[in-house]
């Protein structure tokens, strides 16, 4: 009978995306995409690479046009980004071509969108589902994206909830969660679950597609 709850409970766990999908982070073009960098040493914003993330239920990815407002020759000193660093970058633009990024978060093929748009406007955080990106050299899957976390979620958003113009303000927020889970926080989640149910979206198809 030991063995019984055993199997029950490692198949629980194994067979989940908690388990097989956390941690995946697939070889990118070139020489990557430094989150750490880009997004926290030199403090861009989510939404100045991602960005329909507001407007869209796709978080795009950019164009290589957009790489290329700070990588095209002599904008950016070659002793701080060395030319062969982003020479897959101008090689690209040059060819008319995209960068064949990887993609890293792939939702279960059960579920049939996730609108970005309208998770983003109702002050979901980057960081809920992404993680502190600003801390990656190459950002890998943080949370296993599974029915059970979304459902967790969705029963008591106030977990999550921020600000709306919080929601890319990754170290903010993770300071603030924190401080939630202790009672903390410097805002009071109800109020924002509040203003979210006397303003829900207006479109049925932004969450039914």
């Amino acid at each position: 009978m030991v063995g019984l709850p055993a199997v029950v409970a490692g198949t629980w766990y194994y067979a989940t995306p908690d388990f097989f999908e956390v941690g995946y982070m697939p070889t990118q073009p070139g020489n990557g995409f430094n989150h750490q960098i880009h997004a926290g040493k030199l403090g861009m914003d989510c939404r100045y690479c991602h960005t329909d993330v507001e407007r869209s239920a796709e978080a795009n990815v950019p164009n290589v046009s957009t790489c290329m407002n700070c990588h095209a020759p002599g904008r950016v000193s070659k002793t701080i980004v060395p030319d062969e660093k982003v020479q897959f970058i101008r090689d690209a633009y040059k060819a008319d071509a995209s960068i064949p990024w990887r993609r890293i978060h792939k939702l279960p093929d059960y579920v049939r969108n996730f609108p970005h748009h309208v998770h983003i406007n109702a002050g979901v955080s980057c960081f809920s589902c992404h993680g502190q990106v600003e801390s990656m050299t190459e950002v890998y899957q943080v949370k296993g994206l599974g029915m059970g976390w979304c459902l967790d979620c969705h029963r008591n958003p106030k977990t999550q909830l921020v600000p709306k113009d919080k929601v890319t303000d990754l170290l903010w927020v993770e300071d603030e969660l924190k401080a939630r889970a202790h009672g903390e926080g410097s805002i009071n989640p109800d109020e924002l679950v509040a203003m979210l149910r006397n303003s829900p979206p207006q479109s049925c198809g932004a969450c039914h597609q």
